[in-house]
């Protein structure tokens, strides 16, 4: 197996980093970022305080979601010889952060690509707030515009998942407070800080977070974790004679007592029954 002049075989390096406490960051990413021939950072300054930390004196290239064309291909040219990692300014790489074209073409070039797990502020932030863990979905920044955040959160809503958010301090009451619009008023959680000296995760509803921020936006790296949905409530005879109601006025009897029973869940031939009722 070829290697570079550092030991390592020739190719991508995916590391993650610390999110906070530079404790986090494990041995063998350590040993990756002292022997790579170069590193690809999101910001050189942020990026230069943790190799300090791990005793790196590798030059590093700038990477992020602006860098050019030509920066990328120029790194997965260098992959066919030199060990490259990839580091962003806090946690593992591609999570919110630059980098999954490069792990794309360079998979298409053919070169070796190894991941050195570690820090996710969504995983710590999840396991922190207490709620459903079984299934959840990552769902990151929400748009910053009213009309495009409740788009996407109508996507979402349905799903019965525990959802991930990362917000900004200014605008996390706000943010909040549309969730609980959008997706009910479910448990939620908001951690700030994970692993450094002012961590804090706060519990309640949506709309009981939204307003203990409203006068008191929060600093830091900010994460929200909002539930699953209850379970729904089972539909009324009300709700059940209104639907056969509509489901009457276009189909015959016994077609719209089988789509109400499909669509409510309820049994057919009571429906059916109900209908000749309602009918007569």
């Amino acid at each position: 197996m070829e290697t570079t002049t550092s030991g390592l075989e020739p190719g991508l390096y995916i590391v993650a980093g610390p999110i906070g406490n530079l404790g986090d960051l494990s041995p063998r990413a350590a040993d990756v970022l002292r022997r790579a021939d170069v590193i690809a950072v999101e910001d050189t300054r942020v990026s230069a305080r943790l190799l300090r930390h791990a005793g790196s004196d590798r030059p590093m290239i700038p990477y992020h979601d602006h860098s050019a064309e030509g920066v990328r291909q120029r790194l997965i040219e260098r992959m066919a010889s030199e060990s490259v990692a990839l580091l962003s300014d806090a946690g593992t790489p591609l999570i919110s952060d630059p980098g999954y074209k490069l792990v794309r073409d360079a998979r298409a070039a053919g070169r070796n690509i190894t991941t050195l797990p570690g820090p996710s502020a969504a995983i710590a932030a999840l396991t922190l707030s207490g709620l459903p863990t079984d299934r959840f979905l990552f769902v990151g920044f929400l748009p910053a515009k009213q009309k495009a955040r409740a788009g996407a959160l109508a996507e979402v809503a349905a799903l019965r998942a525990t959802l991930i958010f990362y917000e900004s301090g200014p605008r996390l009451s706000e943010s909040l407070a549309a969730m609980a619009e959008a997706l009910g008023d479910r448990d939620a959680a908001v951690s700030r800080e994970i692993s450094k000296a002012f961590e804090e995760t706060r519990t309640g509803t949506l709309t009981e977070l939204s307003a203990l921020y409203a006068d008191a936006p929060p600093r830091g790296e900010i994460v929200v974790i909002a539930g699953p949905p209850g379970d729904a409530p089972p539909p009324s005879a009300e709700d059940a004679d209104a639907a056969l109601l509509e489901a009457m006025a276009r189909l015959p009897v016994s077609k719209a007592a089988g789509e109400v029973a499909k669509k409510l869940g309820l049994d057919r031939r009571a429906l059916y029954a109900r209908a000749m009722e309602l009918k007569g």
